[in-house]
């Protein structure tokens, strides 16, 4: 995901490339770095006490803006503006703390911010938020709290509380742009596809707008329905005027043509998204894995650098120890990965299930058991294709092949018909490890036809396995 918004938040594709199967897999690395892994946890540190309490990076400089306004779109402001708004609502209910609205706007600021900067000590701050707006006013007048903690829950990675929030919320209010986007948030992670495609006509029809418009066009491409989901974002993009929407639609654009292995047409979408907003991580991230996919390794290491300098979230820390592993540059891409650890661990400290993100990295770059306890926790809260997915590729990394499959068959099936590139090549390479030939050359060369450069690393291992079923390894040890 944030609430986690589609497309710009979630880790779908790019997911890390495998390890060698079980009977060649070389020792594990060794758990060290352990001065950067420090570094992060005190980074994060740092970034709630300059933003905590006191207000913004420069509270002075904020000092007389006005507070957000009651269900402020704050999913869709941009750093500097959110940073402003939590220091002009903190100084407003300094002043005035009885205002339970302020509180329920204030808390949800709070759920943004976390998803935005990568903090997820702001989880708790929200948390309180929300309580003391309740305490205010009452649930049963109070939607803004309400639809607040259901954007949280889903920021925690807890779907099935967000959709009973989401859906108490719209109780109240059932005109809720917040609460219906959240409740189709749920309903997608949970893999409620045909009653996520229901709720998210019904949010059409309620609050059309842009954060529903990209959940229509996510719910769209779950289905298989590309070409659906590129008309409904370019229906967004035409009624995007702030600089902040400018950027979301057009990097959610180029996420959708990456996916797809546009990336002429990805860079042109990012590069509209930094022409909005210079400082839009989420685009510089999507260039850079597309000058990944495209060969410009200097250019990647350049934007995921920054993207991680600033944000160190597991899914950008992954892209860049893929692109430094798949460069040669092992110790720095150990440290990468190490770094993900540290996050995951911070993110349970503060009520954020991690299962589905630490399933895929500990498989590829980690402790194949982990991966695998991990998974099966995911897979018993929901039933998504991603959770399929990763828990096929966790027991794959832990030799069950047979089991594996099952999994990976349910993560590429035609209902809902979801086409994504790493999908299609964990599914092949557990068919490789299985011998069945035939099934891993058509699944792997699918993912490398839709998206060649999927994973720095995936992708390279993808061909060697090609190359293997062909009898041909010699000459791609040549090539690469």
């Amino acid at each position: 995901m944030l609430v986690r918004k589609p497309r710009l938040a979630r880790r779908t594709e790019g997911a890390p490339g495998p390890e060698p199967r079980p009977e060649s897999r070389p020792e594990r690395r060794p758990r060290r770095r352990v001065a950067a892994v420090v570094a992060l946890a005190v980074g994060l540190t740092a970034t709630s006490v300059v933003i905590g309490a006191g207000g913004g990076p420069d509270s002075s400089s904020t000092a007389s803006s006005a507070p957000l306004a009651a269900g402020a779109p704050v999913e869709r402001l941009g750093t500097g503006d959110l940073a402003q708004g939590i220091d002009s609502l903190q100084k407003h209910l300094k002043a005035q703390p009885k205002d339970a609205t302020g509180w329920a706007t204030l808390g949800a600021a709070y759920v943004e911010q976390a998803r935005t900067s990568g903090d997820p000590t702001r989880y708790p701050q929200a948390e309180k938020a929300f309580t003391r707006s309740l305490k205010l006013r009452p649930a049963d007048e109070n939607d803004i709290a309400l639809a607040g903690r259901a954007a949280l829950a889903a920021a925690r990675h807890d779907f099935t509380t967000a959709l009973s929030a989401s859906d108490q919320a719209l109780r109240v209010n059932p005109y809720s742009e917040r609460a219906l986007s959240s409740r189709v948030d749920a309903l997608v992670e949970l893999g409620r596809y045909k009653e996520a495609e229901r709720a998210v006509r019904l949010a059409d029809q309620r609050r059309p707008g842009i954060p529903v418009f990209t959940r229509y066009a996510y719910v769209a491409e779950l289905r298989g329905d590309v070409a659906g989901a590129r008309r409904v974002l370019l229906r967004a993009a035409d009624s995007a005027y702030s600089t902040a929407d400018v950027a979301y639609v057009a990097t959610a654009l180029g996420q959708l043509a990456w996916s797809q292995g546009q990336y002429s047409r990805a860079l042109g979408h990012y590069a509209t998204a930094l022409r909005a907003d210079p400082d839009y991580l989420p685009a510089l991230e999507g260039r850079g894995r597309t000058y990944a996919a495209q060969g410009s390794d200097k250019r990647a290491l350049r934007d995921l650098d920054e993207v991680v300098r600033r944000f160190p979230l597991p899914g950008q820390l992954a892209a860049l120890g893929e692109l430094r592993e798949a460069g040669g540059e092992k110790e720095q891409a150990a440290e990468n990965y190490d770094l993900v650890a540290t996050w995951t661990r911070l993110a349970r400290a503060n009520g954020v299930a991690t299962d589905l993100e630490s399933a895929l990295i500990e498989a590829d770059h980690g402790d194949a058991a982990e991966a695998l306890k991990a998974a099966r926790a995911e897979w018993s809260r929901r039933e998504s294709v991603h959770t399929a997915d990763a828990l096929g590729w966790a027991l794959y990394a832990s030799g069950k092949h047979r089991e594996a499959l099952t999994y990976a068959k349910k993560a590429t099936a035609a209902s809902p018909g979801y086409r994504n590139a790493s999908f299609l090549f964990h599914r092949g390479m557990i068919e490789h490890a299985l011998g069945d030939e035939r099934a891993a050359r058509r699944d792997l060369r699918a993912a490398l036809a839709l998206n060649p450069g999927f994973s720095p690393t995936g992708a390279r291992d993808a061909r060697a396995a090609l190359a293997e079923l062909s009898g041909d390894t010699d000459k791609t040890r040549e090539e690469s």
